[in-house]
């Protein structure tokens, strides 16, 4: 586990279980919203999250919270060792979102860019929330299956796996 990615929907506990992980491993982690979006919220321009993205993928290991543009998600995908899916239920998933919110009115949710809105933040989770089963889906675990051949892929589909994966899987 030298180049790990963890990905799943908004709201899925990525975050928590990257930081938790990076503590376990020691390996750094970076969180795709810190070079996806500027400190007020805004993204970046392409070309600079793009050599960013690059320059942590070319280390010599690195874990990377988040989904970002399709094209990094799936160069992530073919250059890490360990791919790590959240795919909890889409209820579970909007529950999550929602109790976010409600605790980042009094403190910064976990991984969540510096000035971001946390409510714009959740009602951007809650529109990709309602677009993800046209990705999130039985055609991306087929294919899921056949980039990880020669790697080691965790799908996580309970908060328990999730809250467990942590000791389960680091020694």
């Amino acid at each position: 586990m030298k180049k790990v990615v963890v990905f799943g929907k908004p709201g899925s506990g990525k975050s928590t279980l990257s930081k938790n992980l990076a503590a376990a491993t020691k390996i750094k982690l970076h969180a795709l919203d810190s070079i996806e979006f500027k400190k007020n919220g805004e993204r970046v321009d392409r070309a600079s999250f793009d050599k960013a993205h690059d320059d942590i993928l070319s280390s010599g290991s690195w874990l990377i919270d988040g989904f970002g543009p399709i094209e990094s998600f799936y160069k992530r995908l073919d250059i890490a060792d360990t791919l790590i899916y959240i795919d909890l239920p889409y209820l579970t998933s909007y529950c999550l979102v929602t109790i976010r919110l409600i605790k980042g009115l009094f403190i910064k949710p976990e991984g969540w860019p510096e000035g971001s809105s946390v409510l714009k933040g959740t009602l951007e989770s809650y529109k990709v929330l309602k677009l993800c089963p046209k990705f999130w889906n039985e055609n991306f675990i087929e294919k899921l299956t056949s980039i990880s051949a020669n790697k080691n892929l965790y799908i996580i589909r309970s908060l328990s796996e999730l809250n467990q994966f942590v000791n389960e899987n680091v020694e």
